[in-house]
């Protein structure tokens, strides 16, 4: 416990000498964080995602493993498992145009593999926050 005590007050010490450096390193991680989360495109909520797909024709890419898609999807979704997406881009290629829209159990993959995307060309990337469990946490329709 001790040892606990002495960290905190070595480290606010630390902050009352350098207060520019404190300040400088808040900054630097603020915009890291800023411009990764740009990187991996916009999150979505399921009311957007419903909305995108109904009025721009927004593709879903399921990157669930098989067996978690047929347990149940997104109508009209398309699954990619996350770790075969780098080797199927060239199936996505034909929806170029089109709002694409990764959904995964959670939301934990859909970030990286939109940087895959938007690297390979796809312009409107987006990620629907909290994956399939929001989804069916806002009871919405699943094809099985």
């Amino acid at each position: 416990m001790q040892r606990v005590i002495d960290f905190f007050t070595q480290f606010a010490e630390f902050l009352g000498n350098h207060p520019f450096l404190a300040v400088a390193f808040l900054v630097v991680m603020t915009l890291l964080v800023v411009t990764e989360g740009r990187k991996a495109g916009k999150t979505v909520s399921t009311q957007q995602t419903t909305t995108m797909i109904n009025r721009e024709n927004a593709l879903v890419v399921d990157l669930r493993p098989k067996k978690d898609y047929a347990a149940g999807h997104i109508v009209d979704s398309i699954n990619v498992p996350f770790d075969t997406l780098s080797n199927r881009l060239s199936d996505l290629e034909k929806h170029k145009g089109r709002p694409v829209i990764l959904v995964c159990a959670s939301g934990q993959h859909a970030g990286s593999c939109a940087k895959q995307l938007k690297a390979a060309g796809h312009d409107n990337v987006s990620r629907l926050s909290g994956g399939m469990s929001s989804w069916r946490a806002d009871s919405l329709p699943l094809v099985k």
